[in-house]
Parts: structure tokens; sequence; C-alpha cells
């Protein structure tokens, strides 16, 4: 399965008056790896940013003066988002902007480019209800070191959604580019090292009365989120 994390920052809050996309950041992940082959631009956006934008991402006007405009990147990134499975932040947010860059370039609304769209702030609402679940407020929680966000960028923020996605969906702990991919990547030539564990031995260590409880509370959360329908309570019962 091939994902996209997708973030984006802006000259404001509302494409409709005209604010426009002045930074797309996108991650790639195959089969829950990092590939590594992202992709980020800083757009010229022929306007200003408001006082209030500048102060969130920090992007002056004039370092985005000699930037490329959203119409001169387009075709690069709809081909490569292409097929994908996005997942944004309050995805509505960025997709509004999106269509209305797309629509100024004659394309079609950035849904029918992809092959679907998920928003990661539904998700956490549905497995944190009544919590604050801003990205800074699920990285607290899920213990995502984000201690480099001292601005909002859209590269960066992408960066974080997909270690707060893979700790949200309980796949790993953090992500990894995958070897295997990489070496793929190299040529047909490319070997990756198998090593034999079988002669290691394991040491077993007895949990402490701390780790069985904090184990129990982990599969609890995991049985709330699945809504009840994890496989231990059938095995149990």
């Amino acid at each position: 399965m091939r994902q996209i994390f997708l973030d984006t920052e802006t000259t404001g809050l509302s494409p409709e008056t005209g604010d426009r996309v002045i930074e797309i950041g996108c991650i790639e992940m195959v089969n829950r790896r990092l590939t590594g082959d992202n992709r980020h631009y800083y757009l010229n956006p022929e306007r200003p940013s408001s006082e209030e934008a500048l102060k969130v991402h920090g992007l002056t006007d004039e370092f985005l003066a000699d930037k490329p405009k959203f119409a001169e990147i387009a075709e690069e990134l709809m081909q490569w988002l292409s097929g994908a499975e996005v997942i944004i932040h309050n995805a509505s947010f960025d997709t509004n902007f999106l269509d209305h860059e797309l629509k100024r370039v004659g394309r079609a609304a950035f849904g029918t480019h992809v092959a679907s769209v998920r928003d990661s702030l539904l998700m956490a609402r549905d497995l944190f209800p009544g919590k604050r679940n801003s990205l800074d407020a699920l990285c607290a929680r899920l213990e995502v070191d984000n201690s480099n966000r001292t601005l909002h960028g859209a590269l960066l923020d992408a960066g974080l959604l997909a270690e707060v996605f893979v700790r949200m969906t309980r796949g790993q702990d953090s992500l990894v580019i995958d070897s295997a991919a990489s070496a793929s990547a190299q040529g047909a030539g490319a070997t990756v090292l198998r090593v034999d564990l079988s002669a290691i031995g394991v040491c077993l260590v007895d949990p402490e009365p701390h780790e069985l409880a904090e184990h129990d509370r982990v599969l609890a959360e995991l049985d709330k989120a699945s809504g009840g329908k994890t496989v231990w309570r059938e095995l149990v019962s």
C-alpha cells in the first residue's frame, strides 16, 4: 500500500477570498515503511501573507518571491500523488486550498487525482474523544518528538504526521527506511545481508508488576479502539 502524508502552508485561512498555498510537503510510505522519496515545494503565491499566517509559518514575501508558481509544479505533483492514499491532518482545509489551486490551472479537484484522502484528525477524534487532537497534542500524547517545531513547516509537519499515524494505527513504534526496498531501488545487483539468529540464546525476564499493569492498560486501549473486537477477548472467553 502506497500512502502519502501531506501538509500545506498558506497565506491565510480562506482560498475563497484569494488566499494561496505557499508550501507543500509530502512524505511517502509504502507498506508502512518510509521510502525516502518525498516532495517539498515552496511556492510564490503572487500575493502577501497575512500577519497571522506569517506568525505561524515564518515564510516572508521576500523569501517566496523567486519561488515557482503552483502552475509550474502541478503536473509533477499530481503525477507523483496518483494512485496513493493521501493522509492529511484536518484534510478539508488542505484539500480546499488545493482544489482552488488546481481550478486556477484548469485541473480537476484534488480527490480525482488520488486513490483516496484520509483525515487523521477524524481518526484521532475517534481514538481520543473529548481530548485535544491537534498535531502538537498528538505528538505529546503519543511520545513523538516535535521539539524542532518552533514554526509550522509543511515537510516537517508531514513527517510528524507519519509518526503519529503509525502510532495511532499501532503498527510499529517508529518509522525506518526499509533496507530491502532500498536495495531494490539500487538495482538488481544489490544484496541485503541476512543473519542467522538460530544460535543466539534468548534470555527470558519475568515482568515487574508495574510492567504488567502498563501492558493491561495498552491492551484495554486497543480493545476500546477496536470496539471490543480484539482477538484476545475471543480467546479468553
